[in-house]
């Protein structure tokens, strides 16, 4: 029974924008109990077409034509009044970033409450209770604690099962989840993909999944939509899109994604070692009023030692809290370590301070995660490649011109200089950012997730100039990553962390391909599309 139809919807964007319509020509039906899987890169207009059809379009982006048609009503054009009814109670929607989408201000129990006091729906005892209830089914550790919890004391992944709680606390028809595992590490998404695909079973609803990684798909999708530049490129089942593409764009995405390949392993010379951290420790404390009442201590590295030698690339991976991003922040001195060493050129810089540590740091630069967040929304580019240099005594227009040259090594026109972060697309942010970390002639770069944020074409892109950048300035480098797929893209050796301390270390074939760990094990089996993509060698290899 189609239960969704959508027949030659167009969305306009503001005069000004890139193109005059966010999506147009978009027909497709969705059936009852189906997953459907929209695919494309940011900009595709994937999530606009979602989006109108829960009536949330941002200001200055309305339909200007086409139907709507949910369970044989047409709701394009409803009132406010007349979507409420609808949104939420048979038709809802899990957003891509759960720490911005939930209000900071109020307990977790108090926000899936709120649900039920929307629609009139439950005393105000049964609504606690049914909170609860939906706590429980979403697979939350302890509900009981949760419940009274805020957003920030709960991890990413336990954020991402409240708003599904949410989402499902009136039994809809239709969930639409938009990129609801962009963000999270392995073993996370695969807990939240089997988490969807378990409640469609269980309570038969048809669910639209927005996404740009083509593992995923591979697991969950009955049907695929691959979408660019706001139309529909390709559409067919699972089978049909992922193992014969029609389109090039499809193909390219599908090339674009990361794999666990069988590679030959290459020894880094094997001299003196450029980076030397020896027995590093950092814990963290959180006084009374946390998520437990009491104080509660955090040991986030443990014992870490390792070396980095010149021209070689080192991945540190492991679930989020497994200490991987903190051993890069005290490295770098962002984070002062309790205990251990951090040797640069035999320097030790773990406990340098002022004019001693600024000379040292320069050496070591960072590249952080999310680009929306680690460039001055207020600086022009110009400014924020330059300061660092000017800090460090190199003139205005030396400093200017070093900065366009930075640009056009990261593949990026020297017009970009007088612009603001916002006027770029996430990869372009990241290119600038990487720049940013290259300005002070670094011998040692630490990426801190650079790509985890990025469409698999974008990411491919960023690791590629990585991987170039590497080679043409003689970097070494620390590649923090929760995905093992990018780790064997771009490092020589693994490193394997949980809570805090190293399981695991080798070459990138050793872990990936025969690994000790049964941890590490458990991050490869979490890796999504895996049977896909041994169907895919398959096929290539008959071609």
């Amino acid at each position: 029974m189609t239960l969704l139809s959508i027949r030659d919807l167009a969305i306009a964007l503001p005069v000004g924008a890139d193109r005059i319509y966010a999506a147009q020509n978009i027909n497709f039906d969705l059936a009852a109990g189906e997953i459907l899987c929209i695919v494309g890169e940011s900009g595709s207009g994937k999530s606009m077409s979602a989006n109108a059809v829960m009536g949330l379009l941002p200001e200055g982006v309305k339909p200007v034509k086409g139907n709507i048609t949910f369970d044989g009503r047409e709701i394009l054009g409803l009132s406010e009044a007349e979507m409420l009814p609808l949104r939420g109670g048979r038709i809802s929607m899990i957003f891509q970033e759960p720490l911005s989408a939930l209000n900071p201000l109020m307990r977790v129990g108090a926000q899936i409450a709120e649900v039920f006091e929307a629609h009139g729906a439950l005393s105000k005892s049964e609504r606690r209770d049914r909170a609860l209830k939906l706590l429980e089914e979403v697979g939350i550790p302890d509900p009981q604690a949760a419940i009274r919890a805020y957003p920030f004391q709960l991890s990413g992944g336990q954020r991402q099962r409240v708003m599904i709680a949410m989402a499902l606390a009136l039994e809809p028809d239709i969930l639409i989840a938009d990129e609801p595992t962009t963000a999270l590490d392995v073993t996370t998404q695969a807990q939240i993909l089997k988490l969807i695909e378990d409640l469609r079973k269980s309570r038969g609803m048809a669910v639209i999944f927005i996404t740009h990684d083509f593992g995923v798909v591979a697991d969950i999708a009955d049907r695929v939509i691959v979408m660019q530049k706001g139309e529909i490129v390709e559409t067919g089942t699972a089978d049909e899109v992922l193992l014969k593409p029609q389109h090039a764009y499809t193909r390219a995405l599908i090339d674009a994604i990361p794999r666990l390949v069988q590679r030959v392993d290459t020894e880094a010379d094997q001299g003196k070692p450029l980076l030397t951290v020896e027995n590093l420790e950092k814990t963290f404390s959180t006084g009374a009023g946390s998520l437990f009442g009491k104080r509660r201590v955090v040991k986030a590295v443990q014992n870490v030692s390792f070396e980095l030698f010149a021209g070689e690339t080192i991945g540190i991976v492991g679930e989020s809290g497994s200490g991987k991003s903190t051993v890069g922040r005290c490295i770098v001195r962002l984070l002062d370590p309790d205990a251990g060493r951090v040797l640069m050129d035999g320097v030790d810089i773990s406990h340098l301070a002022g004019a001693e540590l600024r000379d040292q740091r320069r050496k070591l630069q960072m590249i952080f995660q999310d680009p929306y967040s680690s460039l001055n929304p207020r600086a022009r580019v110009s400014r924020i490649l330059t300061e660092g240099l000017i800090a460090f005594g190199t003139s205005k227009d030396a400093a200017h011109a070093k900065a366009c040259e930075l640009l056009e090594m990261v593949g990026l026109d020297a017009s970009a200089m007088k612009r603001f972060p916002h006027e770029f697309s996430g990869g372009q942010r990241q290119r600038i950012g990487i720049a940013r970390a290259l300005a002070l002639d670094p011998s040692i770069i630490i990426a801190d997730e650079a790509v985890s944020a990025l469409d698999v074409s974008i990411q491919a892109q960023v690791l590629d100039l990585l991987a170039e950048l590497k080679t043409r300035l003689n970097l070494s480098m620390l590649f923090i990553t929760h995905d093992l797929r990018v780790a064997a893209r771009i490092c020589d050796r693994i490193i394997v962390m949980q809570k805090g301390k190293i399981v695991e270390a080798g070459p990138v074939s050793k872990v990936l391909h025969d690994p000790d760990s049964a941890y590490t094990r458990s991050l490869l089996d979490a890796i999504p599309g895996q049977e896909y993509e041994r169907a895919l060698a398959l096929a290539e290899a008959e071609v």
